[in-house]
């Protein structure tokens, strides 16, 4: 038995399959009662908990150390580096009073954390011997999103990490750019499946305070990008700001250099979520999925139901002692009632078990990814689930990566931008001057498609700018976003 969809079409209806999945596989509940602010559920949390174990060891690994700054930030602190602030003052929520009393000072809900985190470090960091110094933290950001909310996509309250690093000279910070693009790669690439956009922001659209940023754009089935992580290098703007200063080897004393990495959870579940999913609910990769394998007991009233029970544990015993995640639904509910539960909760593996695959020492294996059923010896339990393990994100990740690389079109004016915005294209590269005055021209005349930034790999193939015909500086991707 197999069960019928009964989702909305992801593609043509994003947003009600979207919310329909989030309530009917128990992830996020919007009652809460205050926009903008939702509760994680059990089960979005488990998933949550798995990948960003996945980014703590890859920073670990990679020399970063934990720590927890409080959430509050006075504004004095908040205001000590000007073009920060400017970039952030009107998504700050403030703490005015204690009880009764009004405080002396205003206190900021943290909206990111530089001017909590930079004043110690000016203390901690004395000699060019305490450099390199890496820590990061996981923690709850608040913004008083203006734009409409939408759960973890664009909320006033999410889930984040974030890494602070500080290096002697230019040459480390860039290093450390690299590192961070390179873990990101290997979290969110290749242990997810999830593709993204690498692109350098405009200098007019870089994170207030740095000399430049990374951003990393996914793309989702309504044809709009998501912005999930980013990089900055933040030169000594912080530094000068802050007084971090080191004495260096010839006694001199130099202001450090600095960057930040910004690593969406929340956004990336969403990302998870609707890139992967299909009108069946949820797909999971293998690694993160609460629940990696249900076992589906198929009784028949003339079977022996202790035979059949005895089969299922035995089978259950062996996949628990390889460590993975599985559960066996006993519950009185129809084998397509369960079906239909696992998929929407995008469990990887399903095996089910009836008289015949005891009869016949088999079990019965249906993928999630594929919706395909295996029929296998129980003796080959093992290196198959294995090898599905292996391919399950393999095929995810090639799913997504197709998918991306067939978004993107080139257009070498502006009419013909025009053409691909009226055929629905989501992402189109065209030569750029680099100026905001014409990236404000392309966002009015395309209805909302903004510049989200450029490849390093590509620059030397601009020609001129689409919309000013001045000698481009690079090619720009041009995309509408959350």
């Amino acid at each position: 038995m197999e069960v019928e969809p009964s989702l909305p079409e992801k593609t043509t209806n994003m947003s009600k399959w979207y919310d329909e999945v989030l309530a009917r596989a128990e992830l996020i509940d919007i009652r809460y009662g205050v926009k903008g602010f939702i509760v994680y559920r059990p089960y979005a949390m488990e998933i949550i908990n798995n990948f960003l174990d996945m980014f703590k060891k890859e920073l670990e690994d990679n020399g970063h150390r934990p720590a927890l700054f409080p959430l509050v930030i006075p504004e004095k602190m908040l205001r000590k580096e000007a073009r920060h602030i400017k970039g952030f003052e009107g998504q700050v929520f403030w703490v005015t009073h204690s009880g009764f009393n009004p405080l002396e000072e205003k206190l900021a809900l943290r909206p990111t954390s530089e001017t909590a985190i930079y004043p110690l470090y000016s203390l901690w960091i004395k000699s060019y011997k305490d450099l390199p110094f890496k820590l990061y933290q996981s923690v709850t950001v608040y913004r008083y999103e203006t734009k409409a909310t939408r759960p973890l996509l664009r909320g006033r309250e999410f889930l984040w990490i974030e890494t602070h690093d500080v290096f002697r000279d230019i040459s480390g910070a860039e290093r450390q750019i690299e590192e961070d693009v390179a873990i990101f790669n290997k979290v969110v690439k290749d242990s997810l499946g999830i593709p993204f956009l690498h692109l350098k922001r405009e200098d007019y659209d870089k994170f207030a305070g740095a000399d430049y940023s990374f951003a990393f754009d996914c793309l989702l089935p309504d044809g709009r990008v998501l912005q999930i992580g980013t990089t900055h290098y933040l030169g000594t703007n912080f530094a000068k700001a802050f007084e971090i200063k080191y004495q260096d080897e010839d006694e001199s004393f130099k202001y450090a250099h600095q960057t930040c990495f910004g690593i969406g959870i929340s956004r990336i579940l969403a990302a998870l979520i609707l890139i992967h999913g299909d009108e069946f609910g949820l797909i999971l990769p293998f690694d993160i999925a609460p629940i990696q394998i249900v076992i589906i007991p198929i009784p028949k009233k003339e079977y022996p139901d202790d035979k059949l029970r005895k089969y299922i544990d035995k089978v259950k015993e062996k996949l628990m002692e390889n460590d993975y995640r599985v559960i066996v639904d006993y519950s009185e509910k129809s084998p397509g009632e369960k079906y239909y539960y696992y998929d929407m909760k995008g469990v990887p593996l399903r095996i089910e078990i009836g008289p015949r695959e005891v009869n016949n020492n088999q079990i019965t294996i249906f993928r999630r990814d594929l919706r395909k059923k295996y029929v296998i010896s129980s003796d080959e339990i093992m290196e198959t689930i294995e090898e599905f393990r292996k391919d399950i994100i393999k095929t995810l990740r090639a799913r997504a990566v197709d998918g991306l690389n067939k978004s993107i079109v080139y257009a070498e004016s502006l009419g013909e931008v025009l053409r691909y915005v009226d055929e629905g294209k989501p992402i189109i590269k065209v030569g750029f001057c680099g100026r905001k005055a014409c990236a404000d021209e392309l966002k009015s005349e395309t209805l909302g498609y903004e510049t989200r930034g450029y490849s390093l790999m590509e620059r030397e193939n601009a020609r001129y700018c689409v919309v000013c015909g001045q000698e481009a500086d690079h090619i720009t991707y041009l995309a509408k976003a959350y």
